[in-house]
């Protein structure tokens, strides 16, 4: 619907009111004219007509006015779907880079597309694809990740080795669907690390389904808003998106302007972040080894050695053992015994 910014007229109806004087000199030229009606020029205007008298517009001087659709209004403003716009283009990249190592196949996430609809809508919009329904706890409500069936079978086809061979069927087996879960599993991790500048989401998998009637996390009335991606694995394409309804967005819409996005960005961490840091490098594991040595021999001495055979290494017995963690020098130390098994004692750290 086309509506006129400045006075309200329909579409069409570009025309300005006279000003009370022009009106009244209009008046007297229509009463004066032959045939006219006669009409007191000293009675009073509201006795002399009740039509209301326009001129029209010049095209130079016409009125502006811009497109609106009151079935679709806008519940988030610009800056705020830029920076929604801002984390989704991050979400498509990490989301690449993990399933790329994940199916051994290059694997490119784009964003084309980002807008505000009706959820019934986005729904209409959709073929045959693959449903997951979600909760982004602590937000309350669900949303909707759509994969096209085509690229799903693809990345199945990839995880059991194959060369990524899309299908042509609308539905998942009972083992096909546990596949389908873990990779979009992997795409939580990317959205979740993508969500980190405004809020910290734990994206959990609700429901998986092969129908749109069977996706209902909102009325069909209600604001959704809407990201496409076109997903590129080796040589298939395909497309996916995400619909996530207004009021999941509400609570948290404050956080999603640019300002505030990139002032939390650059705040100083907090007693709590560090130790949820120091908790998670806590229990990664690391490779550690203790050098003894080392030597050169020929390859044919190297072919003729069997147990038993003693190799000389350049390592003094007085000297201290190198202890590296992940092929890094770490720390110096002397080898012992510890009851039957052989230990390292640290004696000192290594520059």
């Amino acid at each position: 619907m086309r509506l006129n910014r400045t006075c309200g007229l329909a579409e069409g109806d570009l025309s300005d009111v006279l000003s009370q004087a022009e009106i009244e000199a209009l008046l007297h030229d229509e009463g004066a004219g032959p045939g006219g009606p006669s009409t007191d020029a000293g009675a009073p205007l509201g006795a002399r007509s009740a039509v209301p008298v326009r001129r029209s517009i010049n095209s130079e001087n016409s009125i502006a006015y811009e497109l609106y659709d009151f079935r679709r209004p806008d519940k988030l403003s610009k800056d705020q779907l830029r920076t929604l716009q801002i984390l989704h283009e991050t979400f498509g990249r990490m989301a690449g880079s993990s399933l790329s190592a994940y199916l051994r196949s290059p694997v490119t996430i784009d964003l084309i597309c980002f807008e505000q609809v009706p959820y019934e809508e986005y729904l209409r919009s959709i073929n045959e694809s693959v449903f997951t329904i979600l909760t982004l706890q602590p937000l309350s409500g669900q949303a909707v990740l759509e994969l096209e069936f085509e690229l799903a079978f693809s990345v199945i086809d990839r995880m059991l080795g194959g060369p990524g061979r899309a299908l042509k069927r609308t539905s998942l087996t009972d083992i096909e669907r546990p596949l389908v879960r873990q990779c979009i599993e992997r795409l939580f991790s990317a959205l979740k690390s993508a969500w980190e500048g405004v809020v910290i989401v734990n994206p959990i998998i609700e429901g998986l389904e092969t129908s749109a009637q069977f996706v209902q996390i909102a009325p069909p009335d209600d604001i959704v808003v809407t990201i496409l991606f076109e997903v590129k694995v080796g040589e298939q394409r395909g497309a996916m998106s995400l619909c996530i309804p207004y009021l999941v967005l509400k609570p948290i819409a404050s956080k999603l302007s640019a300002q505030k996005w990139f002032a939390s960005g650059t705040r100083k961490q907090n007693v709590q972040t560090k130790r949820q840091i120091a908790t998670q490098i806590q229990q990664s594991q690391v490779e550690c080894a203790v050098k003894l040595g080392s030597t050169r021999i020929s390859v044919e001495d190297f072919m003729g050695l069997v147990p038993g055979n003693i190799v000389k290494l350049d390592q003094p017995t007085s000297q201290d053992l190198l202890f590296t963690v992940a092929d890094l020098p770490k720390l110096h130390g002397k080898p012992a015994l510890n009851g039957s098994k052989l230990v390292f004692t640290v004696t000192s750290t290594a520059e």
